[in-house]
């Protein structure tokens, strides 16, 4: 997985994750973020509390903030790489 492929990665990786996302668990999300940072690989990483997985791709009215954000990070980030 991408934990285990860090040291691979030559792109900036941006990070969006659903703190709820049952699929990604903290844990996970943590030993990602050490990995890109041991591998020196430029990251972002953005964890949305109580945001389920996909929960910038569907509609969630209780999640219209953290998509909000989420979108405005992805452009921000596209335009600055």
């Amino acid at each position: 997985g991408p934990i285990d492929r860090a040291g691979d990665m030559e792109a900036p990786i941006l990070g969006l994750m659903g703190g709820a996302d049952q699929g990604i668990p903290k844990e996970q999300v943590d030993e990602l973020k050490k990995a890109l940072a041991a591998a020196g690989v430029e990251h972002e990483i953005v964890v949305y509390p109580g945001a389920p997985h996909s929960f910038f791709d569907r509609h969630y009215e209780e999640h219209a903030g953290a998509s909000a954000d989420a979108w405005k990070r992805c452009l921000e980030f596209v335009r600055s790489h």
